[in-house]
């Protein structure tokens, strides 16, 4: 039998994560360390800057995982595609109160890891600005990890970040034809 060894780093910092590219997987990552941080007893706080108007099967999986994180879908959907209905002042409007709710979650000191799930993408769409997803970089908590996930990551966002993961497309069954599958796509 093995013996399991558990790490613990000689000094603890909080990084900052940013996972982009137009490959998909990208939030997948994010719930992958969600599941690891929860295996940590770690506490996590996920927003959705663009989704929530079409059911991603993480937000009941969540519930049935006995960890200690908080999933916040503010969108509206993705902004200007798939005959999404609302406008992109509505959509700038979701975007800037979830940037008030990341703030007020990387201040509250109460979560170990703050997602901001699509933000890359509603800066690129201009739904919040450069400034603002700067400052929250800039002024996370020292132990705080801070993940940014979307297309698009801005080279500023890049240049902050500790890690940067870019995900790229080789093939996609979407191409294909084949609508998304509940368990892989959503």
């Amino acid at each position: 039998m093995v013996k399991i060894t558990r790490l613990v780093p000689k000094e603890k910092k909080g990084l900052v994560v940013v996972i982009t590219g137009y490959g998909k997987g990208k939030t997948t990552t994010a719930l992958g360390i969600m599941v690891r941080a929860c295996g940590h007893n770690m506490r996590v706080c996920i927003i959705q800057f663009m989704k929530g108007d079409l059911y991603a099967g993480e937000w009941d999986g969540i519930k049935k995982m006995d960890c200690q994180v908080e999933l916040i879908s503010t969108g509206k959907g993705f902004c200007g595609i798939q005959g999404n209905p609302y406008t992109h002042e509505e959509h700038r409007k979701n975007a800037q109160d979830a940037i008030a709710l990341a703030q007020q979650k990387m201040e509250s000191g109460r979560f170990d890891i703050l997602i901001l799930d699509e933000i890359n993408n509603a800066l690129k769409l201009r739904l919040v600005d450069l400034e603002q997803v700067l400052e929250i970089i800039q002024h996370k908590p020292a132990l705080m990890h801070l993940v940014l996930t979307g297309r698009d990551a801005h080279p500023q966002v890049i240049e902050l970040a500790d890690t940067v993961s870019e995900i790229k497309e080789v093939k996609h069954a979407y191409r294909k034809g084949i609508e998304p599958q509940p368990g892989i796509d959503y």
